[in-house]
């Protein structure tokens, strides 16, 4: 894409509005713009973002045997009169009426949809185990919505669901859940730690929080030094195995949030092995039993003829909330460093002198061959000041930077810039295609 083309409306200046650094900088990197209170449109560069991390938890999310459905936004108030929650959920729900007068509302969660359709698709034990996950909007009333999409009214979310026979049954779906969150949150860059958590409205008696680490996180966390070293990403995972070796690897060691945490028993620690930092939530897993499926009557008949209520969990990653985490993770005083697994861009292509003929012959080349290769490249085309196209690329936090000069294009040389590092090196035009074209086709 050519920065002549792209809209992409920066701002220089920190908005007076926002109060930690992924708001401002979404706002200022033109991500997104704020449409009412907690509500954002998504503008061309922060939607690449937001579906690059939706398209990592779709892939995790499947390759776990779970299938992809799409319920509605607008549910039935009916069914969750049925669940006993209707009146309970609070003022969170945005409850409405259609033009019969029937009570409607819109969707903050989607346990009793699933389960209404589950119920009637599901009638014998062969139908179990399931897992059914769906990535959609959902809207919750916040009192005080604020730090932008960390705590929206409006937020994409993914949630899973699980059915199983027994408690064994769903502790199996739980511990396939777990292992993909794992997995979904390295491959975005980030260190996820799995912290035991209260349920809360959603229920049940099981229940880990998914802790990213971040000078600017919400929450305060201790916990053994050991999960910052461990790499998921390097182990082979069989979802039809026995997973439970590996939850337990990643909940027996000490880690707490400040609202569960032990302060003596994170004093039995060596002291090089404790760690004291910040985190932001960014996923959450429940089992609940039959909390839902008893009062919906979600049964199916056993191996002996009798009627079995189905157990159940939930599990739930902000999708749009991640963008926000992942800024609070990454960036640095001149604005954000994408990981690239979830960058808008791989590449910026800096033309520094867009009047130079030499110049921009190589740009245009270079755009070209990078396009031919399927290499997502943001191309900075525009005649302005070479300072301006540094500063905003530095700001949008494209992994990589490939500047084009005057004098570098008469010898066929490109100066090669990594976003994160700061490294900087001066290699052939060539060399330098090579580079992004080889990895791509890898």
């Amino acid at each position: 894409m050519r920065s002549t083309q792209f809209f992409l409306p920066t701002l220089r200046e920190n908005p007076t509005e926002a109060q930690i650094v992924s708001h401002r900088l979404m706002l200022r990197a033109g991500l997104v713009r704020q449409t009412a209170a907690g509500i954002y449109a998504w503008l061309p560069l922060g939607f690449k973002v937001l579906k690059n991390i939706e398209r990592i938890v779709r892939e995790e999310q499947d390759a776990t045997g779970c299938q992809e459905v799409l319920m509605p936004t607008i549910q039935s108030a009916d069914l969750w009169k049925e669940s006993g929650r209707y009146e309970a959920y609070g003022k969170e729900m945005l409850r409405i009426q259609d033009r019969h007068e029937r009570e409607m509302l819109y969707g903050p969660t989607n346990e009793e949809v699933i389960t209404d359709i589950f119920r009637n698709g599901a009638k014998s034990y062969r139908d179990v185990p399931k897992l059914l996950y769906h990535i959609q909007w959902k809207f919750r009333d916040e009192v005080r919505p604020r730090f932008g999409v960390m705590r929206g009214r409006e937020f994409l979310m993914k949630d899973a669901y699980s059915f199983d026979l027994d408690k064994a049954g769903a502790k199996r779906s739980y511990n396939k859940m777990f292992v993909a969150y794992l997995r979904t949150f390295a491959r975005m860059g980030l260190k996820a730690i799995p912290m035991a958590a209260d349920t809360g409205p959603i229920g049940g008696d099981l229940s880990h929080e998914f802790i990213i680490l971040a000078e600017t996180g919400e929450s305060a966390v201790f916990c053994d030094k050991s999960f910052t070293e461990r790499d998921v990403l390097s182990m082979d995972i069989d979802y039809e195995s026995d997973l439970e070796p590996i939850v337990k690897a990643w909940t027996t060691d000490y880690a707490a949030t400040d609202e569960k945490h032990d302060a003596k028993r994170f004093e039995t620690l060596a002291a090089d092995r404790r760690l004291e930092a910040r985190g932001i939530e960014v996923g959450h897993i429940f089992y609940f039993g039959t909390k839902y499926s008893e009062p919906l009557k979600a049964q199916v008949q056993a191996q002996d003829g009798q009627n079995v209520t189905l157990h159940m969990g939930s599990y739930g990653i902000g999708v749009s909330r991640l963008v926000g985490a992942v800024i609070e993770a990454s960036h640095d005083d001149k604005g954000i460093i994408w990981p690239e697994s979830v960058a808008p861009f791989r590449l910026g292509l800096i033309n520094l002198k867009v009047a130079d003929a030499a110049c921009t012959k190589l740009c245009d080349d270079l755009y070209a061959k990078l396009g031919k290769a399927k290499v997502e490249v943001l191309y900075d085309d525009r005649d302005i000041r070479a300072g301006e196209k540094f500063a905003e690329m530095d700001l949008i936090g494209l992994p990589w930077q490939m500047v084009v000069g005057p004098r570098g294009a008469a010898a066929g040389k490109v100066e090669l810039a990594n976003r994160k590092t700061g490294e900087k090196v001066e290699i052939s035009a060539e060399e330098a295609l090579n580079r992004f074209t080889a990895a791509q086709g890898q």
